[in-house]
């Protein structure tokens, strides 16, 4: 009933608030005579009597002029402090106004304020007017919400964002938080405590712990950290008796604050989208200005992010092509609801020449982030015919008239799965590596490849389907329990793509730094246990086997490659021996103007091209045996 009342209240009257203010003024000017003459009455020779009508007339102008009053106070906050303290100010500023003007003209002495009442009276008016407003908020949330004893709760990082999240339970009082300690990986701070808060090392709470100091929930508030990190850290939480929450990515904050309704029980993407990324390059920013740019394949995941990323800048012109019509239309509409200007999309397949030469031919394109592909190894490795007919003749149909049109740069987006490839995507991906290097010092384009491996949450990536798998309730799927392979972020990715288009001169293959390779049977193991399920005893992992063309590891260079540097050290340039630009040309040229859909004949044209194409689990295994008398095209 209470609790009711209090919620269909209506808010206390301004003007009742500035009575109540008037009022407290007028007895902190009363105490404030207490202090001065040590709490003895006998100060009536000071007129303090008819000094009142001047403290009422001084609060009301200080009152009025800053409109102190005029919050509602229940909710009140630092900026409600902040007003009260100018009002006291101008208040203490007219009284030490008036009382050297009575002075210096001795005239109306009797309203002569001695400077330390007036000072007395000042921080009194500061200290009285803020603390009733706190005082009347903490009485009404504890009434209003039937006041429940806080929880303990520990806070997983004593850094920025640690601080910041202690600092935000502990001034909302609804939080109903009590803060008992840190947790900190840094030697340097364990041990030490900040608001007499103790900061532990993460590795001595367990269940004795949680226990002795009845701990309710653990807070993980760390931003500047990279998805798998984190995994690591939250899944050893999971074993403990106690709710694991997470304190979202700083970017996500409420105009840049953090609001206790943002720190929420974690879930598995909370975890896989934290890197940090830097939007205003202005490397990036002098090289897509003013200039019109083709993403192929913008509605894929990582087309997607691109264009997005792009659309932070000053372009001139950005097309947006894909053949995926829904997909396609929901990016259309998520950039109108965005507000993105100087956007087109294009409904087309990068197959089609006449749709291909139409729209270079209207439209003056400067630079193109070609994303466009098929990514999927089994279907490709069931299907290689499309396979080349996309990978390798629809980008080549983009390099040939991005030569005619005078296109300043290509960025292709290729993968880890062309190197040493084992299966019919990774192969065709490397094909057009080749034909790229093969027509970069033909026309003016400079051809620039990146590579990289898998990313996180990417149509097709492992994480989804385990997310599905584990909302069904199992088993998850994993293909062999050594198999590992690299992961990187979207936006990550994407920011590495866009920078490593900027740096390239043409020729160049860029590889990006993916940190450790991941065990997927451990990645599986974890997200059973970050979804609040035991393995094997909620649900199972099921081993299927190698799929074809699959291998159990992924490379990022070949044996045969080495690396330099950039000056960004996440991207690094692949050193590749010369090829023969003619008879690799010339082959690439025959495999795409004769395509046949006899598979075997075509498979076999490519590891002609691609000498290190191994096949893997797959039918087409029975091609390498002739695989050794295929003379490398290299330059010796």
């Amino acid at each position: 009933m209470t609790k009711s009342i209090f919620n269909n209240a209506v808010y206390t009257s301004r003007w009742i608030v500035l009575m109540i203010d008037l009022s407290l003024s007028l007895q902190a000017f009363f105490f404030a005579y207490l202090i001065r003459f040590n709490f003895s009455l006998q100060f009536g020779s000071y007129d303090f009597i008819q000094q009142l009508p001047l403290i009422a007339i001084a609060s009301l102008i200080g009152f009025l002029s800053v409109g102190s009053f005029k919050g509602i106070v229940r909710h009140t906050g630092t900026k409600d402090a902040i007003n009260v303290f100018w009002a006291s100010t101008i208040i203490a500023a007219i009284l030490f106004s008036s009382a050297l003007v009575i002075r210096n003209f001795n005239i109306y002495d009797v309203y002569s304020i001695p400077l330390s009442i007036i000072s007395i009276h000042y921080l009194l008016n500061i200290v009285v007017l803020i603390s009733s407003r706190f005082i009347f908020k903490y009485l009404f949330d504890r009434i209003a919400s039937n006041y429940q004893k806080p929880k303990n709760v520990l806070i997983y990082g004593a850094g920025e964002s640690g601080l910041i999240t202690y600092n935000t339970l502990s001034t909302s009082v609804s939080s109903k938080y009590r803060i008992v300690g840190f947790l900190d990986d840094s030697q340097l701070k364990i041990g030490k405590q900040f608001n007499r808060i103790k900061i532990y090392d993460p590795k001595i709470i367990d269940k004795n712990f949680i226990e002795k100091y009845d701990i309710k929930e653990i807070i993980v508030s760390i931003q500047k950290i990279k998805p798998f990190e984190l995994f690591e850290k939250v899944d050893r939480l999971t074993d403990l008796p106690v709710t694991i929450k997470i304190v979202p990515p700083v970017q996500q904050w409420i105009d840049g604050e953090l609001n206790v309704g943002q720190i929420q029980e974690v879930k598995i993407e909370d975890l896989l989208e934290r890197t940090p990324i830097k939007i205003n390059n202005p490397v990036l920013q002098k090289e897509l200005e003013n200039r019109v740019i083709l993403v192929t394949g913008a509605a894929g995941s990582i087309g997607s992010e691109i264009a997005q990323q792009i659309s932070k800048y000053k372009y001139k012109q950005l097309i947006l092509l894909d053949q995926a019509e829904s997909a396609l239309y929901d990016l259309q509409q998520k950039f109108l609801r965005e507000k993105v200007e100087n956007f087109s999309v294009e409904l087309a397949d990068i197959r089609n020449e006449d749709r291909i030469r139409s729209l270079f031919e209207n439209n003056n394109i400067d630079l193109i982030f070609h994303a466009a592909a098929y990514k999927h190894v089994p279907l490709m490795e069931n299907n290689p015919y499309e396979a080349v007919r996309v990978n390798v003749y629809g980008s080549s149909l983009l390099m040939k008239y991005a030569i005619q049109h005078h296109v300043q740069k290509f960025i292709m987006v290729s993968t880890d799965k062309a190197v040493n490839p084992t299966n019919v995507m990774g192969a065709t991906k490397r094909v057009a590596e080749l034909y790229a290097n093969c027509l970069n010092t033909q026309g003016k384009t400079k051809f620039v490849t990146t590579r990289f491996g898998n990313v996180l949450g990417s149509n097709g990536s492992v994480i989804p389907l385990f997310k599905r798998q584990i909302e069904n309730g199992g088993p998850l799927t994993v293909t062999h329990e050594d198999i590992t392979r690299f992961f990187m972020t979207i936006p990550e990715a994407c920011q590495l793509v866009l920078e490593a288009g900027v740096m390239g001169n043409g020729g160049e293959i860029y590889v990006f730094d993916m940190g450790e390779s991941v065990k997927i049977f451990e990645l599986a193991k974890k997200m059973i246990h970050l979804s609040g399920r035991r393995y094997p005893e909620d649900i199972d992992i099921k081993i299927t086997g190698l799929r074809p063309g699959e291998k159990l590891y992924e490379e990022l260079l070949s044996n045969e490659e080495n690396t330099i540097p950039t000056y960004n050290e996440k991207i690094m340039i692949a050193k590749t021996d010369n090829i023969h630009v003619d008879q690799v040309k010339a082959r690439i040229d025959s495999l795409i103007s004769e395509l046949s859909i006899d598979h075997l004949e075509l498979v076999k044209k490519i590891k002609a091209i691609v000498p290190e194409y191994i096949s893997n689990n797959s039918e087409f295994e029975k091609l390498d045996d002739t695989q050794v008398k295929v003379k490398k095209l290299k330059i010796s």
